[in-house]
C-alpha cells in the first residue's frame, strides 16, 4: 500500500467529529509504520480542514442567527453552553483559558468562543487548534503507551474511547469533591 494511501486513511479517520478517530487513526498510523510527527501532522491537517468547512457554517448561522426562529434558539443554547463551559474554565479571555476551552471541549467550541473574545478567523483557529492539538498529543500518548503494555490494539482503542468518555466526568466530580472538601 503506498504512503499516499496510508496518509489518507488515518486522515480520513482523524476527520471523525466525534473523538473515537483519534484512538483509531492514532494505531492505524501505527500499524502501517507512520511515526507519531506524521500522526501529529495528519491531525493537524484534519484540523485545518475542519477549520474551513466550520467556519462558514458559524458564519451563517451568527448572519441569519437573528432571523430565523429556529437559528435564533440555537444561538441562544449555544451563548448558554458557552456560559456553562467558561464555568469550569474561569471567565477569562485570554488565549490560555480559551485554549484551555478547546483543549477541554473541543475546536468548535473553543472557536464559537474565541469569536465571543473578539478574535477573528486566523487567531481563533489558532486557539481552537492549539488546544485540540495538546488533546491529542495527550490521547495520542496515552494510546501508544497502553498499546505497548496490552499489545493488543482492539482493547487500547476501546480503553482509551472509554476514558475519552467518561473521563472528563470524572474529573469534574473529584475537583467538585476536593473543593467541598477543602471549603469544609
Amino acid at each position: 500500500m503506498s504512503n499516499l494511501q496510508n496518509f489518507w486513511d488515518v486522515l480520513l479517520l482523524f476527520l471523525i467529529p466525534i473523538g473515537g478517530g483519534i484512538p483509531g487513526g492514532v494505531m492505524l498510523a501505527q500499524s502501517r509504520g507512520l511515526e507519531w510527527p506524521i500522526m501529529m501532522l495528519l491531525y493537524f491537517i484534519s484540523d485545518v480542514i475542519l477549520a474551513f468547512t466550520f467556519e462558514p457554517i458559524l458564519y451563517l448561522l451568527v448572519k441569519y442567527g437573528q432571523r430565523v426562529q429556529f437559528l435564533a434558539r440555537l444561538g441562544a443554547i449555544m451563548k448558554l453552553m458557552i456560559a456553562k463551559t467558561r464555568e469550569h474554565y474561569g471567565q477569562s479571555s485570554g488565549i490560555f483559558a480559551l485554549i484551555m476551552i478547546a483543549f477541554g471541549v473541543d475546536p468548535m467550541t473553543g472557536r464559537a468562543v474565541a469569536i465571543a473574545a473578539g478574535h477573528g478567523f486566523v487567531m481563533g483557529w489558532v486557539i481552537a487548534i492549539a488546544g485540540d492539538m495538546i488533546y491529542f498529543t495527550l490521547i495520542m500518548i496515552s494510546t501508544l503507551w497502553l498499546k505497548s503494555i496490552l499489545g493488543d490494539g482492539t482493547w487500547t482503542m476501546l480503553i482509551i474511547f472509554a476514558l475519552m468518555i467518561i473521563g472528563p466526568t470524572l474529573f469534574r466530580r473529584l475537583q467538585k469533591r476536593f473543593q467541598n472538601g477543602a471549603s469544609s
